[in-house]
């Protein structure tokens, strides 16, 4: 079972590393469009399996307010922050996920390894987003709570999907769905009073695509079942190797260069998803869960 979660954790984490490659592909489109194309593409993708779709409306209130909520206060605080200093704050999340896995979840108490794992992979994240170079300004604040905001909730929705009572993971495609039309909603609420609608071009639809099909698609489900089988703890640390992906993939098929930062970064991330996830390699899973 442990081996699984693993298995579908890292799935969705390389999956979500696409995210940076294909939104510079899209970095024109207006982000709310952005947003509900792909999550409606996400969600009409999985329309087979429609019959899944139906949940209680607490657990369909608690995926629709993860999956949509962090985005819109993300890009919020895209709107009122600059990006790296944002950024930075999003990836916040799987620190929170390690941290408040005993507040969600009774039966997770923390480990030294479990903090010290979250924390090195916090600073290696925070080197590769900002390169070494970070200036915090106050009047960008408001913009730094929406982002640290997001990490929040996407922090208690990944935690809350493990305490709800069970439900098929199928039913992500419906909380996509509605996402997508939440965003869409946004966009006409904005485009009202300019009056302007922006079409993607070809190769922007065909980015957007694989946006919805992938990292805010696949990426969800697999997410949703690895969280459902796994050890938060351990998941949280592992997913600071985002990051690390992401400026792989970027280095690989962007163009990108490593540097002597992001490479020490890369160091630290690997390190702390190593010593977070120590449970794997010496403890029994009924021990795991009793802990």
């Amino acid at each position: 079972m442990r081996a699984t979660s693993t298995l579908l954790a890292l799935t969705a984490i390389l999956i979500w590393s696409f995210l940076a490659f294909l939104g510079t592909r899209v970095n024109q489109v207006p982000p709310f469009l952005l947003l509900g194309i792909a999550f409606c593409t996400s969600g009409l993708l999985t329309l087979v399996t429609i019959r899944s779709w139906r949940v209680p409306w607490r657990t369909f209130l608690v995926g629709v307010g993860g999956i949509f909520g962090y985005h819109f206060l993300y890009f919020l605080g895209l709107r009122y922050a600059p990006p790296v200093e944002a950024s930075l704050m999003n990836y916040l999340w799987p620190l929170l996920i390690v941290v408040l896995s005993p507040v969600f979840l009774p039966g997770y108490r923390l480990r030294p390894w479990h903090i010290l794992g979250a924390l090195s992979g916090l600073v290696g994240a925070g080197l590769i987003v900002t390169g070494g170079k970070l200036s915090l300004d106050l009047d960008s604040l408001p913009g730094y709570l929406f982002a640290a905001g997001a990490a929040l909730i996407w922090a208690c929705y990944s935690l809350m999907t493990k305490r709800l009572p069970r439900f098929p993971t199928a039913a992500v495609g419906g909380f996509c769905l509605a996402s997508g039309v939440f965003s869409f909603l946004i966009y006409f609420i904005e485009l009202y009073p300019m009056g302007t609608f922006y079409w993607p071009t070809p190769g922007e639809w065909l980015s957007l695509v694989l946006l919805g099909a992938g990292p805010m698609g696949a990426a969800f489900f697999a997410w949703d079942a690895a969280l459902k089988r796994g050890d938060p703890r351990i998941i949280g640390s592992l997913s600071y190797l985002t990051p690390l992906f992401s400026t792989a993939i970027l280095v690989l098929l962007g163009g990108g260069e490593i540097t002597p930062v992001s490479f020490g970064a890369m160091v630290l991330i690997v390190t702390g998803a190593v010593i977070g996830s120590l449970d794997l390699f010496h403890t029994p899973v009924s021990q795991r869960q009793s802990a």
